[in-house]
């Protein structure tokens, strides 16, 4: 393995994230993110995002809200 650098490595982040990077890409970009402290960090931080983004996702809102959502949404097309 040999490490890829920042250039390559800040690149491909998000398809290493989500595994879409062929094994040996793969093992030269965790290579590289365990050895720099800079590109470690903007990994974390696209890992958190990504996670709080999918969790968001997943999330409803209250019955009541939605109902007043809708109601509204309704009253300004029929205004219109």
């Amino acid at each position: 393995m040999t490490d890829c650098g920042c250039d390559k490595a800040r690149r491909d982040l998000e398809e290493y994230l989500r595994d879409e990077v062929c094994k040996t890409r793969h093992s030269d970009i965790a290579e590289h993110l365990e050895n720099c402290p800079g590109c470690r960090d903007e990994a974390l931080v696209a890992r958190t995002l990504t996670d709080v983004v999918a969790r968001a996702c997943k999330e409803t809102a209250p019955d009541e809200l939605r109902a007043r959502v809708l109601d509204r949404l309704r009253a300004a097309h029929t205004s219109h």
